[in-house]
């Protein structure tokens, strides 16, 4: 499984204009209306902040990744956010994010979406990758970094 298998490059937003976790969320959804023609957004947002509540997916070093799974979708989908100004996330580190990872997929998938959760949480393990997808001032040049990182 590669990351951009669940990631389109549509789906990468350079400049979150949220400045807090819900705005954040809610724009990484909304953008899944575009990219993957998703018409129940507001399910997705209800499922993602109910994930939310058991505990922050803020995991450290400025990354979170929300998540959920719904009946409203058929295939896992990723939305890549990234937020210069920094959101507080509740992270367990206690500083805010600047990465923000959405995936979301089906009931069904349970397997895949652990699969895809692990793939992502191993790709921001890495300080030099967190800092070049910071400082990616387009959405090409993020994917290109995730790509290269793909190919291991």
């Amino acid at each position: 499984m590669k990351i951009m298998d669940f990631l389109s490059p549509e789906a990468v937003i350079v400049n979150l204009k949220a400045t807090d976790k819900k705005a954040a969320i809610v724009e990484l959804v909304e953008t899944l209306k575009t990219t993957k023609d998703v018409k129940n957004t507001e399910e997705i947002i209800d499922v993602v902040l109910e994930r939310e509540k058991l505990g922050s997916t803020g995991i450290g070093q400025g990354v979170a990744i929300p998540h959920g799974k719904t009946d409203v979708l058929d295939e896992q989908v990723g939305v890549l956010g990234i937020s210069h100004k920094g959101i507080e996330f509740n992270s367990l580190d206690g500083e805010p994010v600047n990465i923000i990872f959405l995936l979301v997929g089906p009931l069904e998938a349970s397997g895949q979406h652990l699969k895809a959760l692990s793939k992502i949480s191993r790709l921001f393990k890495d300080k030099f990758l967190r800092q070049a997808i910071r400082e990616a001032s387009t959405a090409e040049v993020v994917v290109k970094i995730i790509q290269q990182e793909d190919a291991y």
